[in-house]
């Protein structure tokens, strides 16, 4: 008897607020605590393993505004914008 065994993707995604107007893919990646450093994000992000709004971005410098999304690792964040 075979077992299939399958992994079910998180489908939620995580709000992340700024109080600027864009946050920079990189910084964002450390502020969201996606990854440890920014040379981590750097090599991920050129290495083509980060999506921006459903798209694979490999500018490091990439600005995100509220609204925008980034994949990584089947789990998805969404920049908004800090409300008071």
């Amino acid at each position: 008897m075979k077992v299939r065994v399958t992994k079910k993707l998180s489908e939620s995604v995580i709000d992340i607020p700024i109080h600027t107007e864009f946050i920079k893919l990189q910084d964002f990646m450390k502020f969201a605590n996606v990854v440890e450093s920014g040379g981590m994000a750097k090599n991920f992000i050129v290495n083509g393993e980060v999506e921006v709004n459903g798209e694979v971005c490999t500018m490091r410098g990439k600005k995100l505004h509220p609204g925008d999304t980034v994949k990584f690792l089947n789990n998805t964040w969404r920049v908004t914008e800090e409300t008071a």
